[in-house]
């Protein structure tokens, strides 16, 4: 080791620029690919639903006049005519579906009566279904059970009146609101001071929010039985082999039911989910981009540094192969000295990985990184180093001595 660092303080500035280069690498390069693995872990949920089976719609249109009757008659003629479509296993009526809204139905409920803040729970997610939307969903129910006919209710969140008398809750919910207890049973309140109650019929074993929520509450929700969804949607379960003929087939099916209205979306639900997180995925693109750029530089400054240093020391290498020096012993030489400086770069790279990671997490609420990131962006660039080395290390290794000793 000692002939290695003798040779490297006669080029302390050009071992300087080089372990800077991979420090500021390191740095940049661990949280990159920190934030990659993050974004990758956050796209694989679990949505609780059955992601490969659905297609759904929306429509608009302008009707003066109508009343809750034509409505309701409306959307019984809709749901026959997308039953008797081919592929098509069930339709039911929601106001929305996981990550199909940034802009879904929230609220804060509490667990006593009156105006107790204490006891809200906020940040709660409300999904509501017409008869047969958990069983089209494929939502599962561990606890409790389903909804009866009677306690379907017209009713919205932005009406001032009761809300159904049953609910169906997430576990996640039921976690949080009766931790250890058993939640069947158990009242939610509704309104203003929560003046409306409802009590638990079930729990649902999973249901993702509608939107994603950062302090990790994206799976807490309410599920409510209601016979009117204004806005609503279409949400046919079908089989995965008929998704896209099903789709394209869809607006055609309700124009002959109803050629005033306007179908304004239609898609495959597992489209609907990778469109969610397609920022995420353009976002993972450029980071990618930035560290194949970042290691090309650095592998590039380290063979290029390399490349110089076996020509500057010919008259060396060819005096130690002269007195015994082995091919072998002149690569390692090379190896260890580009090893010895990768690792002083990756220790100041370490703690620069470090102070970024908190800066990111105090500007852009980013997770902590754990420690483990830094051994594996050190892993990375210790690999990088021996391979950039290595051309240059094999050419000094190969030069025979009688030929070095002549190059000067």
């Amino acid at each position: 080791m000692h002939p290695i660092v003798a040779a490297l303080k006669h080029h302390k500035t050009a071992v300087a620029l080089v372990a800077l280069e991979i420090a500021l690498t390191c740095t940049i390069v661990t949280n990159a690919l920190f934030i990659i693995g993050d974004r990758v872990a956050g796209m694989r949920v679990n949505t609780g639903v059955a992601d490969d089976e659905l297609v759904w719609a929306t429509s608009s249109g302008l009707r003066d006049g109508e009343t809750p009757e034509s409505a309701a008659g409306r959307a019984a003629a809709d749901m026959a005519a997308l039953r008797a479509m081919p592929g098509v296993k069930a339709v039911a009526r929601v106001n929305t579906l996981p990550l199909a809204s940034r802009n879904s139905w929230g609220t804060c409920l509490q667990l006593k009566p009156g105006d107790d803040k204490k006891s809200a729970l906020c940040t709660v997610r409300i999904y509501a279904g017409a008869p047969g939307a958990l069983e089209t969903l494929g939502v599962r129910l561990v606890r409790g059970r389903g909804f009866l006919p009677q306690e379907y209710r017209a009713w919205s969140l932005f009406d001032d009146k009761p809300p159904p008398a049953a609910v169906i809750v997430s576990r996640d919910l039921a976690e949080r609101a009766w931790p250890g207890e058993d939640p069947i049973g158990k009242p939610l309140y509704f309104g203003d001071h929560g003046k409306y109650a409802s009590h638990v019929a079930g729990v649902i074993g999973h249901l993702l929010n509608p939107d994603l929520d950062a302090h990790g509450q994206s799976g807490q929700n309410v599920f409510l039985p209601v016979t009117a969804i204004p806005g609503g949607m279409y949400v046919l379960r079908v089989a995965p082999a008929m998704r896209d003929a099903v789709s394209r087939d869809l607006p055609a099916v309700l124009d002959r039911v109803d050629d005033q209205r306007i179908v304004t979306t239609n898609q495959v639900y597992a489209q609907t989910v990778a469109d969610y997180f397609h920022d995420d995925r353009a976002l993972i693109w450029l980071l990618l981009a930035v560290v194949g750029c970042l290691l090309a530089v650095s592998a590039l400054g380290v063979a290029g540094l390399s490349s110089f240093w076996v020509q500057q020391r010919a008259r060396q290498i060819g005096i130690r192969r002269a007195i015994g020096a082995t091919r072998g012993d002149i690569l390692r030489y090379f190896q260890a000295e580009n090893f010895l400086i990768v690792t002083v770069g990756i220790a100041v790279g370490s703690v620069g990985a470090v102070g970024l990671n908190f800066w990111l997490m105090k500007r852009y609420e980013l997770a902590h990184m754990p420690l483990a990131w830094l051994g594996g962006g050190a892993l990375v660039l210790w690999a990088l180093g021996q391979l950039a080395a290595l051309g240059p290390a094999l050419r000094a290794a190969s030069v025979p001595p009688v030929v070095a000793t002549r190059a000067l």
